[in-house]
């Protein structure tokens, strides 16, 4: 990936008003057009923009802006970065190697299977095939359907678990929300509703003939114990 200078115009701006660089040099560092470099050091150009430092970013070093000085013919080159930004990678289907190319019917019928919310566009990025071929998959037209076998792409490693997780999130989010016939549960009617009786009405009944045992074993066991009392004066 080609280095690219951060705010071309505004390191123009600092290089033009702290060395002693051609234009035709900052031109070329900067992409721009040596006229355009002249209009900035005449001030009929990029007004109201703060010089940047190339220095202080660490995109120029000083010895290559004096070499530059020296010699009006060098062009300038940016120093390495200290930290390599990985290139972002553009959208669109996803690249299959010619290996695992024949196990994307098995995760395509994987994907069908356990994750229906899925759209063809969501499964194309996934594993890298063709509405086409998932149209064919879906209805058992495809050539080699007898022999399929679901498998997961991740096991497969035709795509990543995460980036699996992200499209069935976005399916999901997009589906409406399952029936109480789809769950399963339906609603008792207002005439069984109406015969049953609360659970705790019941307990508390149990209760309170517990309770009223309790007493009467209490009772019999007092008005037995003075007779008990007499016989034994007696003796």
């Amino acid at each position: 990936m080609a280095q690219q200078l951060l705010m071309p115009k505004a390191t123009a701006i600092w290089l033009v008003d702290n060395t002693a660089l051609s234009f035709d040099q900052i031109a070329q560092l900067c992409k721009l057009h040596p006229l355009e470099v002249k209009a900035i050091a005449d001030g009929e150009a990029a007004q109201g923009i703060k010089g940047l430092d190339p220095i202080s970013t660490g995109q120029l070093s000083r010895d290559e802006i004096a070499r530059g000085e020296k010699n009006p013919a060098h062009k300038l080159k940016l120093s390495e970065p200290k930290v390599r930004v990985p290139e972002s990678k553009r959208r669109g289907p996803r690249y299959t190697p010619v290996s695992k190319r024949q196990d994307r019917p098995n995760a395509i019928l994987w994907l069908v299977r356990n994750h229906p919310e899925l759209k063809d566009a969501q499964i194309s990025r996934l594993v890298g095939t063709t509405k086409s071929t998932i149209e064919q998959i879906r209805e058992r037209t495809h050539w080699n359907s007898a022999n399929l076998a679901p498998m997961d792409p991740v096991t497969l490693g035709l795509c990543s678990q995460i980036d699996l997780d992200m499209e069935v999130e976005k399916a999901a989010k997009g589906r409406p929300l399952p029936t109480a016939a789809e769950l399963g549960a339906t609603l008792q009617s207002a005439h069984e509703t109406e015969r049953l009786t609360p659970s705790y009405d019941r307990e508390e009944e149990k209760e309170k003939e517990i309770d009223a045992d309790a007493v009467f074993a209490k009772l019999k066991s007092l008005k037995s114990s003075p007779k008990d009392e007499d016989k034994d004066d007696q003796y």
